[in-house]
């Protein structure tokens, strides 16, 4: 069985979602890589040094500089000849990509795989992650994306994959990149870091967020997250949300500040390795799931414990 995997990158260098993707893949069988940009080769050779990766399919042309999933997925379909699967990362590009291809090849997509049973068999959460499902495929093409924090990253060196330019399919003309608009920080991505510090509703506005919250994270080396009731007050940018339509993390440590636990919230970081939470409200189900759990007002319990750090 061939899987064909899309490489999540800037046309510079590749994200570190595509290393669990590859890892999902391989439980499938033989892993080609596809890594369409512009000016990318660079990343093409970084696909290339991914353990157990057979070939790299490179598409350099302007129409994919921007992974437009309108550009992209023509070129999918056509690889798609020669392969059993296509695997995304679950990330906003894959998750633009994915249903595109499935649609084109006519077949139903499997979303946010937690495990290969099977060579045509899977889990997968349903109903925010508090059941999983076991879904099996009867489509002769697979369409999957992977949840990244399900599977361990792939090794990113010890590779000597052979790269493959494949011929563009052109802009297709139905959309066109506009702008933009990324939130730069010098703190860890939120998916790759080891250890988060969220904050919830009760930091009240963007300034307490910042005097709160900021300073701990900087102490510890530690990503930003927020619930999604911060994110809608306009506390901190939607970059920052967690949760089940945020993103998805399982780092080290996971520090969940003025924050209840409400159930899409947990969907987004129940699989962490700790969970510490602090919160006025000892009824809080955020107790729930939290291994160490500090029942206090954060206003003061949180600026202790970064003077104590």
């Amino acid at each position: 069985m061939k899987t064909l995997v899309w490489v999540e990158h800037d046309n510079s260098n590749m994200a570190d979602a595509t290393l669990a993707a590859v890892t999902a893949a391989s439980k499938l069988g033989e892993v080609h890589l596809l890594v369409a940009g512009s000016g990318c080769r660079a990343v093409a050779e970084q696909a290339a040094a991914i353990a157990g990766v057979g070939k790299v399919h490179l598409a350099d042309d302007a129409a994919y500089a921007n992974a437009l999933a309108e550009n992209v997925a023509p070129l999918v379909v056509g690889l798609m000849a020669d392969h059993d699967a296509f695997v995304c990362p679950a990330t906003t590009t894959g998750k633009n990509i994915a249903p595109r291809v499935a649609a084109l090849l006519d077949v139903m997509q499997i979303s946010d795989i937690l495990s290969v049973e099977g060579e045509k068999t899977f889990t997968r959460p349903i109903y925010a992650g508090n059941a999983i499902a076991t879904v099996e495929s009867t489509d002769a093409k697979l369409v999957i994306t992977v949840r990244g924090t399900a599977f361990d990253k792939a090794e990113a060196t010890g590779g000597s994959a052979a790269i493959e330019d494949v011929a563009s399919t052109g802009d297709a003309g139905k959309s066109s990149f506009v702008s933009a608009e990324l939130a730069e920080s010098e703190r860890p991505e939120l998916t790759s870091a080891k250890i988060i510090v969220s904050g919830g509703r009760a930091l009240k506005d963007a300034e307490t967020f910042e005097q709160v919250i900021m300073p701990l994270a900087d102490k510890l080396g530690a990503g930003v997250g927020a619930s999604r009731a911060a994110v809608d007050a306009g506390y901190v940018p939607n970059d920052y949300q967690v949760g089940q339509t945020g993103k998805i993390v399982a780092p080290e440590v996971y520090i969940a500040i003025g924050i209840s636990g409400a159930i899409q919230h947990l969907a987004g970081m129940k699989d962490s390795k700790t969970i510490i939470a602090i919160n006025k409200d000892e009824d809080a189900p955020i107790f729930q799931v939290a291994d160490i759990g500090l029942v206090a007002d954060l206003y003061k319990a949180v600026p202790e414990l970064t003077e104590k750090l």
